[in-house]
C-alpha cells in the first residue's frame, strides 16, 4: 500500500476492501500526507462523519473532485500548512482547515 503513503500526482486509482467504517477510516490517516482525500457513499450521517474524521485538506465526497475556484486549495500534515486562492486566505494560512466538495445525485435516476 506504498501508494497510500505517498503523494501520487498521477493518475492512480487504488481500490482497498475493508470491514468497517473506522478501518477505512484508519487505513486514509495512516499516511504522513493529507492533501485529498475522496468517498463514495449513499448514507448522508457517514458523508458528515468522514468528513470530519478523514485527515485531510480537501475531501471529494460523491465526486472526484475536491477542489473548485472559490474554495482554499491546500492539504494539511506534510502537504502543507496554509491556502492558496479562495476567500480570505491571510487568516487562513495559520489554521488548518477543510475543504469538503459533494455531489448530490437525482436519486430517482437511479430507479
Amino acid at each position: 500500500m506504498l501508494s497510500c503513503r505517498e503523494e501520487i500526482f498521477g493518475p492512480l486509482l487504488g481500490i482497498y476492501r475493508f470491514e468497517t467504517e473506522q478501518e477505512a477510516v484508519d487505513k486514509a490517516n495512516a499516511t504522513s500526507m493529507g492533501l485529498a482525500s475522496y468517498f463514495f457513499t449513499r448514507d448522508v450521517s457517514r458523508t458528515w462523519r468522514l468528513l470530519e474524521s478523514l485527515e485531510a485538506g480537501m475531501i471529494g465526497m460523491n465526486t472526484g473532485n475536491s477542489s473548485c475556484a472559490e474554495s482554499p486549495f491546500g492539504g494539511i500534515k506534510m502537504s502543507g500548512y496554509g491556502k492558496e486562492a479562495g476567500k480570505d486566505v491571510a487568516i487562513e494560512e495559520y489554521l488548518i482547515s477543510k475543504t469538503g466538495t459533494l455531489t448530490v445525485a437525482d436519486i430517482r435516476s437511479n430507479m
